[in-house]
């Protein structure tokens, strides 16, 4: 398997007035094509900045960091989001639509600033609101839809540009179990067709969906369960 995230030592030091805040202290991950990854650990335990940082929303203080064969640790802003939009797939908690723009409208989004033109935009989304059935909401606003439509909206919008990885940040957070349940078996159905995911999560059965668990603690590493081959949650029914 290939290398999609090599990080090599990384740290992150915030300064907030006259102290700092060490919320990375060294973490050497590497992670391959098509895995897919849960990071858990308590608040303050460094996830979200790890997350991130992979994510290319943040640049380490120290190490390196090498996204698909690119290094990316020391890029300027502007690179970083062309990086971001090319490589790079989001799904937030709180869904991040436009509340005034349609479905089909949101997912098409990144496409404007890859410079895809109007129809061909329009054609892209439409069929990745499809991937995730809802295509018949596609004139919907997200005050319109329910939880979960607006989350499957999100992942529609992530994938929209075919990222080299997927990631969620708490993405059942805001969800009741049986949508929760309903979102990740659509994560799992992604990461079937080959996609690499990786999600923060602080909820154990969400996490047990992944593959590989990485739990932190105090930014480090803690543990790093990467061989034993996790058992996937069965069907939920309401």
């Amino acid at each position: 398997m290939s290398k999609i995230i090599e990080t090599s030592e990384i740290s992150k030091i915030y300064k907030m007035g006259n102290q700092t805040v060490e919320a990375l202290k060294s973490i050497t991950l590497e992670i391959n094509r098509g895995e897919y990854v849960a990071f858990m650990g308590p608040s303050g335990s460094g996830k979200s900045t790890l997350m991130n940082i992979i994510g290319c929303l943040d640049t380490p203080t120290n190490g390196s960091y090498v996204l698909n064969n690119q290094m990316v640790s020391d890029l300027t802003e502007n690179e970083l989001a062309e990086i971001r939009n090319k490589e790079i797939g989001f799904v937030f908690q709180t869904f991040n639509l436009l509340p005034r723009a349609s479905a089909l409208e949101n997912v098409a989004l990144p496409l404007i600033y890859a410079g895809y033109g109007k129809s061909e935009r329009e054609e892209i989304a439409m069929q990745a609101l499809e991937n995730v059935s809802l295509s018949d909401r596609f004139h919907h606003k997200p005050n319109e839809l329910s939880g979960g439509q607006r989350q499957r909206v999100a992942i529609a919008r992530a994938l929209v540009n075919k990222p080299s990885i997927i990631l969620a940040d708490e993405p059942t957070g805001n969800l009741d179990s049986k949508t929760s349940y309903e979102i990740m078996d659509l994560f799992q159905q992604l990461h079937d067709a080959g996609n690499t995911i990786i999600m923060v999560t602080h909820e154990d059965d969400i996490a047990h969906y992944a593959h590989r668990i990485v739990r932190m603690r105090d930014g480090l590493v803690e543990f790093d369960d990467i061989n034993t081959n996790i058992t996937r949650q069965p069907e939920h029914t309401s």
